[in-house]
């Protein structure tokens, strides 16, 4: 296995992190290889906002699902889809007109553009991770910068063809950062071929039994819950934040399909 490869294997969330600060060097090494990420068509359909400011990490802590690490975290970046920048290119650069001379309809951005956004902005998340990794800096991703989209909108002055689809707080693992690598599923129930198929329920047992395996000691479900799935259900799936999520996102669509339009 080489340095990339055990790298990668051995990647792991970090939400406590150390007083050692990350250095401007650092700081940079990250920011120049996320800018050499993978992207659509050379568009880079992103944006990342830099988020240093305290009152807003503490903001973030409260909006983001009362995480406390956020505001402790050195480095804070929200990555955007952003396809509000090309959009104004199109504008400043005539393209409106040269589309009426040329009798093209002049398409606003739709749901497509916004998704194809999105696998740019998490390519360029996940490229800043693995940099930092290389670096001996953690990270954790913080999911729930999809919540509450009216108020992120405000906060970070967002304009219609941006959103927030992730966010990632770096820093250097705190001394007892617990390392223990949790399992994936089996490859078998991960990579399909040619076409998808799903499972069964003797298969689903053998598909979580990794995980089951790797619960600490002592470890049992709440009371009527009998299993993986359940928990799941329970825990997240039906949660408040899960909820939030799914509203925030339709406002979001909304906003950036509207039906005027």
């Amino acid at each position: 296995m080489n340095s990339t490869l055990e790298l990668l294997a051995n990647r792991h969330s970090v939400r406590a992190f150390s007083e050692q600060p990350i250095t401007p060097e650092e700081r940079q090494a990250i920011l120049q290889a996320t800018y050499r990420a993978p992207t659509a068509g050379n568009q880079m359909l992103y944006a990342i906002i830099e988020v240093d400011d305290p009152a807003v990490k503490q903001r973030l802590v409260e909006t983001c699902d009362h995480q406390p690490f956020i505001a402790k975290a050195p480095l804070v970046l929200v990555f955007l889809a952003d396809y509000q920048c090309w959009f104004d290119a199109f504008v400043h650069g005539g393209v409106r007109e040269r589309c009426a001379a040329v009798g093209q309809e002049f398409r606003m951005p739709g749901p497509g553009d916004l998704f194809l956004a999105s696998c740019d902005a998490l390519i360029a998340a996940q490229t800043a991770v693995i940099a930092a990794e290389s670096l001996g800096i953690g990270s954790c991703y913080i999911g729930d910068i999809l919540e509450n989209y009216e108020i992120h909108r405000e906060m970070f002055n967002l304009p219609r063809y941006t959103f927030p689809v992730t966010m990632v707080c770096f820093g250097h693992p705190a001394p007892l950062t617990n390392k223990r690598r949790i399992p994936r599923f089996p490859e078998e129930f991960i990579l399909h071929r040619n076409t998808y198929r799903c499972f069964g329920p003797e298969e689903q047992e053998a598909m979580f039994q990794p995980l089951m395996a790797a619960r600490p000691s002592g470890h049992t479900f709440p009371e009527g819950v009998e299993n993986i799935a359940q928990s799941l259900f329970f825990r997240k799936y039906v949660a408040p934040f899960s909820y939030e999520m799914t509203r925030s996102v339709e406002a979001m669509l909304k906003n950036w399909t509207p039906e005027e339009d």
